[in-house]
């Protein structure tokens, strides 16, 4: 089974590029976060994948970490922000190169303090499943 990580990471964080609203709230989506990044942003977490075939069909079942940074004093920005990503990503159709019947939901976040007291945190797992074409 050829691995989905990098062409999931390329259409996900594609679609939240792409998005003018989500976009507006933030300063970027990283996978790697430039040096002098400006909050908030979006970073990208793990992927896990584990194998999920039917009968004559190779599958993949994923879990997709996202994660928002924020300087706002309490976790209102952060909330916004996941707020918008859900909005492009929770139940959405996703195009995800060499798969089909993609189908992405929104499966926990957690809201958390940094040990800088200044920042906020939310990870945010998304649950993936990919049939390869």
């Amino acid at each position: 089974m050829t691995t989905a990580l990098w062409p999931l990471q390329q259409a996900v964080v594609q679609n939240l590029r792409a998005d003018a609203p989500l976009m507006a709230l933030v300063s970027g989506i990283w996978d790697e976060v430039p040096e002098q990044a400006a909050f908030p942003y979006v970073t990208v977490g793990s992927i896990t994948e584990l194998v999920d075939d039917a009968h004559d069909q190779r599958g993949l079942t994923t879990t997709l970490v996202l994660h928002i940074w924020s300087k706002y004093q309490g976790f209102r920005e952060a909330a916004e922000i996941l707020a918008a990503v859900d909005a492009v990503l929770d139940r959405q159709p996703l195009a995800v190169t060499g798969y089909k019947d993609v189908s992405v939901a929104h499966q926990q976040h957690t809201e958390l303090r940094d040990p800088d007291p200044e920042i906020r945190h939310i990870n945010v797992t998304y649950r993936v499943w990919m049939t390869k074409e």
